[in-house]
């Protein structure tokens, strides 16, 4: 049984709803494709910190609201009255949210269930996991508006597919179909659309019976270690595995293999 929270009032250019230990994060403006204004960029940093303060959320999908789109893009009819100005610090506002997203210690999965276009294909990359319907698209056309990415896309999709890829979805701007965004490592699973829900809440479900302070550990980890040399990354392996135990959960979880049993982590 799922329960809406009270951020999820009905016109909220975001929904948020409970799943028990999973908190689902809905761009909700499907008559605009889901597309990013500044509204609901602010509305998405508010539901991710929100969720990164609850301790009874263990994990977060996002998605987009409607069958059509994930989230089609920015908001062009916005973005084509800024000045230079302006046009930066929407881009600014942008991967401040987004940075934001990378970094929740609770891992989040985008569940893309349509097009994932622009700003929206560079909302799925901030998330920590990606599961695409087979009927889902995703690009970088923004060449086609004389923009380029302002979100954070040539830097995230150049770590997540490599440069090549990253050239060809910048510069010629042509959206791929779900099936070679996964060979390209772009997302990590396809699914039937008719299956995206539940194989998503699937994964959500077991991230949410995990060890909390081992997902947060991993997830530092990985996060600091894309972005330094490889022994500044292994030092900092080492100390988080060291933390982790001084942990309940590293007990209960090495205990309940000895006794084999499925363990019940708690988070301390």
């Amino acid at each position: 049984m799922s329960e809406a929270t009270p951020s999820s009032a009905t016109g909220s250019p975001v929904l948020v709803e409970n799943r028990g230990a999973v908190r689902v994060i809905t761009v909700n403006r499907p008559d605009k494709l889901n597309a990013l204004n500044a509204a609901t960029i602010d509305a998405l940093q508010t539901a991710f910190a929100d969720a990164a303060a609850d301790a009874t959320v263990r994990a977060v999908v996002l998605t987009g609201a409607g069958a059509k789109a994930f989230v089609a893009g920015a908001d062009i009819a916005e973005m084509n009255t800024l000045s230079p100005v302006q046009g930066r610090d929407f881009s600014l506002r942008g991967q401040r949210m987004m940075r934001s997203v990378e970094k929740l210690p609770k891992p989040v999965i985008a569940m893309v269930n349509g097009f994932a276009l622009g700003g929206g294909l560079e909302l799925a990359m901030c998330c920590h996991l990606r599961i695409a319907a087979d009927t889902a698209k995703v690009g970088q056309p923004e060449i086609n508006l004389g923009l380029i990415p302002g979100f954070g896309g040539t830097q995230r999709l150049l770590r997540l597919a490599g440069r090549a890829t990253t050239l060809e979805l910048c510069l010629i701007g042509t959206p791929i179909d779900a099936a070679r965004a996964h060979e390209l490592g772009i997302v990590n699973r396809v699914v039937p659309a008719a299956d995206l829900e539940a194989e998503t809440m699937k994964i959500a479900e077991q991230l949410a019976n995990a060890a909390p302070l081992a997902l947060r550990g991993a997830l530092d980890c990985i996060n600091v270690g894309g972005e330094c040399g490889i022994e500044e990354g292994l030092e900092y392996e080492a100390a988080q595995f060291g933390l982790m135990f001084a942990t309940d959960d590293m007990r209960e979880g090495t205990t309940a293999f000895l006794e084999r049993r499925k363990p019940g982590f708690n988070g301390t």
